[in-house]
């Protein structure tokens, strides 16, 4: 089922066929020759918001067309982002992706530790709004060049993570403007039914459409 639904989407690195030896699994992959989107930053050290809108909206149409799908993405994050020859972005890594069906948990801990949503730290069973979360991170690193919370060993990032993105002072951030600030507070709220887009795909318009 994952390998029929990573063949149909535009904003999804697209899996052409799988072959196997006696030692290695060969997948053959979708060639997306702008690299990935970790590359660009790092040599930018952050992107404008028009930019970083840009690239969000992408991703956000290859979020949305998982969830409708069932699937959980669960490591959303710049190096898992393809740029295409035509600028466009693509999710590709799909390692920790899981079919969770509409409605249901999964209880699995997995993810990049600067990623990780509270309910996965706190193993509480987490869905499509752990996603959320990872998103409204993903738009902190895209602006600023890093992701918000940040220690020497994933431990103490989960114990930065738990205290909440509002104890970060991000409206002092000169790269982060009140509508993004909004952007990510709304994504990256302690509950996950409060969540921008849980249930309610059409918000995202709001924010990345201009």
């Amino acid at each position: 089922y994952l390998v029929h639904v990573f063949t149909l989407f535009s904003f999804v690195s697209r899996l052409f066929n799988t072959y196997r030896d006696n030692k290695y699994v060969y997948m053959l992959l979708e060639a997306c020759l702008g690299g990935e989107l970790w590359t660009i930053l790092r040599d930018s050290h952050h992107l404008e918001e028009r930019t970083a809108r840009f690239c969000l909206a992408c991703c956000i149409e290859a979020l949305d067309y998982l969830h409708r799908h069932g699937i959980v993405y669960r490591d959303l994050k710049p190096e898992n982002m393809l740029v295409t020859s035509k600028g466009y972005i693509k999710l590709c890594d799909f390692g920790f992706a899981k079919y969770i069906g509409i409605g249901q948990k999964t209880w699995t801990f997995c993810g990049t530790p600067e990623y990780v949503a509270p309910e996965v730290i706190l193993n509480q069973g987490h869905d499509f709004a752990a996603d959320y979360w990872s998103l409204g991170i993903l738009t902190f690193e895209l602006l600023t060049g890093a992701p918000p919370f940040q220690a020497s060993e994933p431990i103490k990032i989960y114990m930065k993570t738990l205290k909440g993105i509002d104890a970060l002072g991000l409206a002092q951030n000169k790269y982060i403007s009140l509508k993004a600030l909004q952007f990510i507070r709304r994504l990256c709220r302690f509950n996950p039914s409060e969540r921008l887009g849980v249930g309610k795909y059409a918000e995202f318009k709001k924010y990345v459409v201009t």
